[in-house]
């Protein structure tokens, strides 16, 4: 299978959030869940747009690829009826970077996993090929801002579940090479209730090397604290809340979440009527939670959007962030934060898990350990 996507030259420092804005594209009209956009008067909203064209979004989870397989014919640069997620929602929810998940149905195991996997990782090169206007790949934080420069939104693959590497190192390397970025820690022997196992920790290690982010939604306890102990780089949490508010086994509670702050991790709060509540003020309310248990720079959005999961109210699509915005300055957050939130804390630990992915490479070779090897 051929690669995803020559490497792309970065000419820009994907360094703090003074990069320039770039004007998106023409606005769409927006979907019924959202009509209108704005109205006279509507200061917070209004407020919300402004910041979000200088700082927009990166959405931790779509689920789109797993959708479009099953369409024969879509659109997505003119409008996609079939799907929540297209270009001009996209623009108009002033979306600049998305994670593409790969994950596949429960019953979907074993070299069927793998398979799966690189099918959709071809499924992802063909339709970004398809759609050059609106989307382009990016492999790290770098490109994504070449991408928003470009005018375009990045498309990161991942996560995916960690089935896909057939507990086989090499074949996670493979994966890198074809665009993963990120991998879910949960539902394999080697991390699973018990946590990391000693192939686990192996394979947390090589993903430091290569620069794969390792998404601990979904995770155990153990796995989640095992991970950060092993970890040279940041973790996220692609689709976790705060069970606090909202008792949902993928949510974290307070004690973990305020270790994945200290870790320096991410935790991306999903728009889903089933883990963060029904309303726009509910995700409200688990960001405003995160943000004080784990800190500004450790709080992050996570769509899922296309992923079959309901979504609150006024947040059916990617075109209502700015809605969710409005509710965030409404409440007093300031611009810094929302900042962090919606762009400068993904492109943190994009940036720290390629230092740390270029520190590993000069210390140790690729793994040859296997599972038998180490976990017997």
């Amino acid at each position: 299978m051929a690669d995803l996507q020559d490497d792309l030259h970065s000419g820009t420092e994907a360094g703090g959030l003074d990069d320039l804005p770039v004007p998106l594209a023409a606005e769409a009209c927006a979907p019924e869940p959202c009509a209108p956009v704005s109205g006279p008067g509507d200061e917070p909203l209004t407020r919300a747009l402004a910041v979000l064209a200088a700082h927009p979004v990166a959405d931790g989870c779509n689920g789109l690829p797993g959708v479009l397989e099953n369409l024969s014919w879509y659109d997505l640069e003119l409008g996609e009826s079939a799907v929540d997620t297209d270009v001009p929602r996209l623009r108009e929810g002033r979306v600049g970077a998305l994670l593409w998940s790969l994950h596949l149905p429960e019953s979907v195991d074993g070299d069927r996993a793998v398979g799966a996997t690189l099918e959709r990782l071809d499924l992802v090169k063909t339709v970004v090929r398809a759609h050059p206007e609106g989307l382009r790949l990016a492999r790290d934080a770098g490109q994504i801002i070449d991408a928003r420069h470009c005018g375009r939104v990045a498309v990161l693959p991942g996560p995916a579940g960690a089935a896909a590497i057939g507990d086989r190192l090499g074949i996670l390397r493979s994966l890198h090479a074809l665009g993963l970025r990120a991998l879910t820690l949960s539902g394999v022997s080697w991390a699973g209730e018990a946590g990391l196992t000693r192939f686990g920790e192996e394979v947390v290690r090589e993903m430091n090397r290569l620069g794969v982010l390792a998404d601990l939604s979904g995770a155990c306890a153990q796995t989640v604290r095992r991970t950060f102990a092993v970890s040279k780089a940041p973790a996220l949490c692609t689709r976790s809340a705060a069970r606090a508010l909202r008792p949902h086994p993928a949510n974290l509670p307070d004690d973990l979440l305020a270790e994945l702050g200290a870790a320096g991790g991410l935790c991306m709060v999903p728009l889903t009527a089933e883990q963060t509540g029904p309303t726009v003020r509910d995700v409200a309310d688990h960001l405003d939670h995160v943000r004080a248990v784990a800190g500004p720079r450790s709080v992050g959005l996570s769509g899922t959007y296309d992923t079959g999961t309901a979504h609150p109210l006024e947040l059916g699509d990617p075109s209502c962030y700015p809605r969710l915005i409005a509710e965030l300055l409404h409440r007093g957050w300031d611009e810094a934060d929302i900042a962090l939130l919606t762009w400068g804390n993904l492109q943190r630990v994009l940036r720290a898990a390629a230092f740390t992915a270029k520190a590993a490479q000069l210390r140790r070779e690729p793994s040859t350990a296997t599972i038998g090897d180490l976990d017997g």
